[in-house]
């Protein structure tokens, strides 16, 4: 007996399918519904474990959407069919995917937020620019974006408000009103620019406030974005005291300068700080702004134990005490204009005429009486700048600090003809023990080569005490000769030096063997500078001629030709020069020292003294120039024949 095919069953015993045993098992296929038998068939999926209700809470993915938490396998109870899945890969993979999207998401906002932070500067700063007193509430929100936790948007914010407040800020001082002000019925126009008034400076305040913040931040937090926003504080703050330095809170600026310039390491912000004091101090004309720096400075230099590098005491050689300023004429208005002509004149009757002069003439007595107002201000503001600088200077002379002789000396020396007369006797002996401190022992030289440049100290002592005499004390009998004998016994060490010509601004190679840093010092003239004027306040200043006996301006001569010989030629010429000046003033004194065939002196020359009183010059004979005229250098050849002329006045 044959089996009985039958057709597929439906899952859902639809009546759609019909047949019989009796026919063909596929004569009925055209009346099958197999779309429909399709549809209600169970789908193939993967075979899922049952599901559980989940105990986890909904997630936020970074870019906001809300999506909840997937059961891991393990958690789930499932049989093992699907062990593939029982670490949770599937959970990860899903995980790292919306971590990746939500990092590409907040990359990307995160730019636009800079964008859209540049925009909005850009439109605050240009209405601002055009009408400050009608946009000042944008001052605020300006504010507002600088506080942004963005470090990119922040160093906009600080940069912008820079650039906006050195185009708004008026030229003079704002200072807050008084109660009778306040109270006072005043115009819509004067109430509008009192409101703009008062919100600068409130704003300012604040902006000034976040640089010094930010500033302070950045010297005890050395993280990388810190220390950046810190550089442009600085630099803010000093663009600030460069361009409006007349404004309120100058001190808070002065005191962020400060700060950075009271550390010992040179890097580029202390080079900016230090460069904006010199220059304000050349600008500063009625000496406000300075005061207020060099009392800073020397409060600065008290606390630190002068232990500062020297440049910073080097920025008072800027400072404009008790100098007339230099008035120009103008290019623009002509100052003597010729008369105009009857019929060009506007008519105005002899009362108008009359009424016009008498004005004019109280507008010049006024500007007279605020002239002298203003001048007696500024000489008492110097006066006290001046007292504060020379403190500085003897308390530094007391103490001795390393590394700040040099600028103390110079500084003396520029204002000596400034120095009070009761501090002449204290500051020559504290020269006087400079110079002996320095020379008397050799090995405390050695020792201290790295630290200190004997030779070039000794030098501006001599020059300092010489500038105290030419100054103010040229009416005192003051003894300088320990000066004068130090400087005969340093020429011929000082015509061997290697650094004769060289500063700190000469290019050098360094000393292989020299291991230990180099020393930058802020005095850029050479040695043979410093000693050309020393020899020119020595014999050639106007009490001059009292103080110098012959013995001594022949021995110097002497000396001078003898260490012209070891000099390189830039030095030689200058000697000869010097040389030359001395014969056509002292001819008749040194005209025995060219004379070969009659001594003037008796014995012999001594050139092994230090002494010049006692080298007996004249028994000595310059012969150097016989040697000079063969020089390699036509120049020097040519003024060597020019010099025993000069002094046999044969010229």
């Amino acid at each position: 007996m044959k089996s009985e095919k039958k057709a597929p069953k439906s899952s859902s015993d639809s009546p759609s399918f019909v047949h019989t045993t009796s026919e063909h098992p596929f004569a009925a296929a055209a009346q099958w519904n197999l779309e429909q038998d399709y549809e209600q068939r169970p789908r193939a999926l993967k075979k899922r474990k049952a599901e559980k209700e989940s105990t986890r809470l909904p997630i936020k993915t970074p870019n906001g959407l809300i999506k909840q938490a997937l059961i891991p396998e393990q958690e789930n109870g499932g049989d093992g069919e699907d062990a593939g899945d029982e670490d949770g890969s599937e959970w990860v993979g899903v995980a790292e995917e919306l971590a990746e999207e939500g990092e590409i998401h907040q990359k990307i906002s995160e730019r636009q937020r800079i964008v859209d932070a540049k925009e909005e500067l850009a439109n605050i700063a240009t209405n601002l620019n055009e009408d400050p007193e009608e946009n000042a509430g944008l001052l605020r929100r300006l504010r507002e974006i600088s506080e942004d936790g963005n470090i990119t948007i922040q160093k906009l914010g600080l940069v912008t408000q820079l650039t906006v407040y050195k185009d708004i800020i008026p030229g003079y001082r704002i200072r807050p009103l008084t109660d009778e002000e306040q109270k006072a019925k005043v115009t819509r126009e004067v109430k509008k620019l009192r409101g703009f008034e008062q919100s600068l400076v409130s704003n300012y305040q604040a902006y000034v406030e976040t640089l010094a913040k930010v500033s302070r931040a950045s010297r005890v937090d050395h993280s990388l974005n810190t220390v950046a926003i810190g550089k442009i504080a600085v630099d803010c703050a000093c663009g600030l005291i460069a361009a409006v330095p007349h404004f309120n809170f100058r001190s808070q600026l002065l005191k962020i300068i400060v700060e950075r310039v009271s550390v010992k390491t040179v890097d580029e912000m202390f080079v900016k700080c230090r460069t904006t004091l010199e220059e304000l101090f050349r600008s500063d004309d009625d000496g406000t702004a300075s005061f207020e720096a060099v009392q800073l400075l020397a409060k600065m230099l008290k606390a630190k134990d002068f232990n500062v590098n020297e440049s910073v005491l080097n920025t008072f050689l800027s400072l404009r005490l008790l100098s007339e300023l230099d008035v120009k004429a103008s290019q623009e208005i002509v100052e003597n204009p010729r008369k105009r002509k009857k019929k060009d004149r506007a008519f105005r009757t002899k009362k108008a005429r009359k009424f016009e002069k008498e004005r004019q003439v109280s507008e010049k007595e006024m500007d007279e009486a605020d002239a002298t107002v203003s001048h007696e201000e500024r000489e008492e503001r110097q006066s006290e700048t001046l007292k504060l600088v020379f403190g500085t200077y003897f308390r530094i002379l007391k103490e001795r600090p390393p590394g700040l002789m040099g600028a103390t000396l110079e500084g003396l020396a520029k204002y000596a003809h400034l120095i009070n007369l009761d501090f002449f006797g204290d500051l020559l002996v504290a020269l006087k023990e400079l110079i002996t401190e320095a020379f008397e022992d050799e090995e405390i030289e050695i020792e201290n080569a790295s630290k200190r440049n004997a030779t070039r100290e000794a030098l501006l002592c001599v020059i300092t005490a010489f500038a105290l005499l030419s100054g103010q004390g040229e009416g005192m009998s003051i003894d300088l000769t320990f000066f004068t004998t130090h400087l005969y016994a340093t020429l011929l060490p000082l015509s061997l030096s290697a650094d004769l010509e060289l500063s700190t601004k000469s290019l050098r190679l360094p000393d292989p063997n020299d291991f230990t840093p180099p020393s930058k010092r802020v005095n850029v003239s050479t040695e043979i500078e410093m000693l050309i004027r020393a020899l020119n306040t020595i014999f050639f200043q106007q009490n001059a001629n009292k103080s110098n006996t012959p013995i001594r301006i022949a021995a110097f001569t002497k000396r001078l030709m003898t260490t012209s010989l070891n000099m390189p030629e830039k030095s030689t010429l200058a000697i000869l020069g010097m040389l030359n000046k001395m014969a056509r003033r002292h001819q008749r004194r040194l005209q025995g020292l060219f004379s070969t065939e009659d001594r003037v002196g008796d014995g012999t020359y001594k050139m092994d003294i230090d002494e010049p009183e006692i080298s007996n010059p004249y028994a000595a004979t310059i012969w150097e120039t016989v040697l000079l005229r063969k020089h390699y250098s036509p120049k020097i050849a040519e003024a060597a024949k020019e010099l025993p002329g000069v002094f046999l006045n044969r010229s």
